[in-house]
């Protein structure tokens, strides 16, 4: 009965320190409601990439075949469904949405003379200030959110698959805060690339 009771007890903590793992820099940042609209946003990117390992996004990641899919052109968030990409905007509220993205006008050498909507950075907003208090404790992401707050924009070339595979200090695939800031990355990444939506005056 003793062993027993000392598992549960040890499960409770195990449990506590890891709902208390990554949460601190959300809570100063987001209200409850937009934490669960980011939760949201991460395990939409997880099942969209993580097909076949979803419950293990560092295994995930590490078995993609980057190399092979850069040879050819591609990258690995190319394959995220923007359709459905489109429908997590709508389950996520227009506060959450606001605080980690706008739109930015934007034109084509194709097409001159159009403008269109492209997705951008909020330059000093609560997702760059989420991302400054993390980057208390991680010197690389802190050197992302200053590019971003810098451009007001967020680029491929600020975070590398072959810089996330090989700098193991700084991105650990494990913690929910580098799962959410590749998730943001990534997807707007792939909705620069696929959104052909004419800005309106």
């Amino acid at each position: 009965m003793r062993k027993i009771l000392f598992g549960i007890i040890i499960l409770g903590l195990f449990a506590s320190c890891k709902s208390q793992y990554s949460t601190s820099e959300l809570k100063n940042n987001f209200t409850e409601s937009e934490i669960q609209d980011l939760n949201k946003i991460k395990e939409f990117f997880i099942s969209e990439t993580c097909i076949i390992s979803e419950n293990d996004f560092k295994d995930c990641f590490k078995n993609i075949p980057h190399d092979y899919l850069q040879a050819y052109g591609n990258v690995f968030w190319e394959n995220v469904n923007f359709e459905k990409q489109s429908e997590l905007y709508n389950q996520i509220s227009k506060s959450t949405f606001d605080k980690i993205w706008s739109f930015c006008p934007t034109t084509y050498r194709t097409e001159p003379e159009k403008k269109f909507k492209t997705l951008c950075a909020i330059s000093g907003g609560k997702y760059t200030d989420y991302l400054i208090e993390f980057g208390k404790k991680n010197i690389r992401i802190a050197e992302y959110a200053k590019s971003i707050n810098d451009s007001g924009d967020f680029s491929s070339l600020d975070l590398t698959t072959w810089e996330i595979l090989n700098n193991r200090k700084y991105f650990n695939l494990n913690d929910p805060n580098i799962q959410l800031i590749l998730a943001i990355h990534f997807l707007t990444l792939n909705d620069q690339l696929k959104r052909k939506e004419e800005l309106t005056k």
